[in-house]
């Protein structure tokens, strides 16, 4: 069972440390880095310490000369054109990077979009689920050539806690009978975890590793979605991640993060050898997240808001893992 490697390991890390402080002392000189969402955010920081660490970074970006920008005076990174939700797009993507002939290393699958109302896709899917599950699913695949020629190889899928306020909607996976932003969104965070659990029991035998992260709730990226109009300021009081006089709270022990802390789980998962021989798992802390099948639920009026992170035994699921990866291959070939 999936489950039986889902409990914490040894490791110097905590809620509170840096992605920085989980890369001291390895040298990826020479590894070779793709990863989704790396021009924002959490992403961001993610390209900005492996390339301090020495790995070569190619960033995929919907707008590459937006992302140009962003990521100037970080070395050894590049920029290739791809948008998640365009299945030919993905296809190019992919095949510009096999033709490279370099390894795959590493493959960080952090990009999403968070949608305030129900939208499609061309093929009429749920947005969401389209770009941060299927467009990952399909990148993944297409990429299987050179994550295999590594050696070695690991896919980190971002995920989060809000994994436990849905499972796979198997029944309406699109939300055809009626929108919920909330049970959208963690639909598409308990498919990233069931990914990484069936990707790493088809793939472990050819050394590709996979593992879903939870990387804590970044302050600067709530910031940034109150700019967009997806939260406002009186939901991130509500949430406790501002107080009353709109400074963030920095509480790494109850999640809320600081972009460096909040990467560190994800470079963690890409890169720690205190991982070696584990796959198919759920990372929180830099360490792999506890199981726990409390189920999800607003918190009671009048407390302190409690963020449940840990694995929700639905997410972990073989046979649910299984059903997914079979489901999306044949929701690319429609």
């Amino acid at each position: 069972m999936t489950t039986g490697q889902q409990h914490r390991i040894d490791t110097p890390f905590t809620a509170a440390s840096t992605a920085d402080e989980v890369l001291t002392g390895l040298d990826l000189t020479g590894r070779h880095v793709v990863i989704t969402g790396g021009t924002g955010g959490l992403g961001l920081e993610v390209t900005r310490a492996l390339s301090k660490a020495g790995a070569s970074i190619t960033v995929a970006a919907r707008t590459t000369g937006r992302a140009a920008a962003t990521l100037a005076g970080i070395d050894r990174v590049e920029v290739g054109e791809l948008d998640l939700l365009d299945p030919a797009s993905i296809d190019a993507f992919a095949s510009r990077y096999l033709a490279t002939g370099r390894p795959l290393h590493m493959l960080i699958n952090s990009a999403g979009n968070t949608y305030g109302k129900h939208t499609l896709d061309a093929r009429g899917y749920e947005a969401g689920f389209a770009a941060f599950h299927l467009g990952h699913f399909q990148l993944t695949l297409a990429l299987h050539p050179a994550l295999q020629a590594a050696h070695g190889a690991r896919v980190v899928n971002v995920s989060s806690g809000a994994h436990r306020t849905s499972d796979i909607r198997w029944d309406d996976l699109h939300f055809a009978q009626g929108y919920n932003g909330n049970l959208a969104y963690g639909q598409t965070k308990t498919a990233g975890v069931l990914f990484a659990v069936e990707l790493d029991r088809r793939w472990a035998g050819e050394d590709i590793r996979a593992f879903a992260v939870h990387p804590g709730i970044s302050i600067a990226s709530s910031l940034a979605h109150m700019e967009q109009g997806t939260f406002t300021m009186r939901q991130l009081q509500a949430m406790g991640l501002v107080d009353e006089n709109e400074q963030p709270i920095i509480d790494p022990e109850h999640e809320k993060k600081t972009p460096q802390q909040a990467a560190a789980t994800i470079v963690f998962g890409a890169t720690s050898p205190l991982l070696d021989g584990i796959g198919g798992v759920y990372l929180k802390n830099s360490n792999v997240a506890p199981l726990d099948p409390t189920p999800w639920g607003p918190t009671p009026v009048g407390e302190k808001p409690i963020v449940l992170s840990d694995a929700a035994p639905h997410a972990l699921d073989p046979a649910s893992a299984q059903r997914l990866w079979e489901l999306s291959e044949k929701l690319l070939t429609r």
